[in-house]
């Protein structure tokens, strides 16, 4: 199993990372590959990035903005308590 990051845009279309990526042998290795790097990918010009295993989508776009993200979690979190 090889588990990949696609590199993107905000609108959706693909980039050149900053930091030269790699293929993970776990999902694990991956998401704490992109936990050590993201910052430098965004720099570079990435906005957001998913998640492959062996080609098939895993999740994503997840935002590579900290306000973005933060705003995103604050949403989830809202609609989930109102759904209680």
């Amino acid at each position: 199993m090889a588990w990949t990051w696609r590199f993107e845009k905000a609108d959706g279309t693909e980039t050149v990372p900053a930091v030269e990526p790699e293929e993970f042998s776990t999902q694990g290795d991956a998401e704490s590959w992109i936990g050590e790097v993201w910052k430098d990918v965004a720099d570079g010009g990435t906005d957001q990035v998913t998640l492959f295993e062996d080609g098939t989508k895993i999740y994503g776009p997840m935002s590579l903005h900290a306000e973005e993200a933060s705003q995103e979690s604050e949403a989830e979190a809202e609609a989930e308590a109102s759904e209680v």
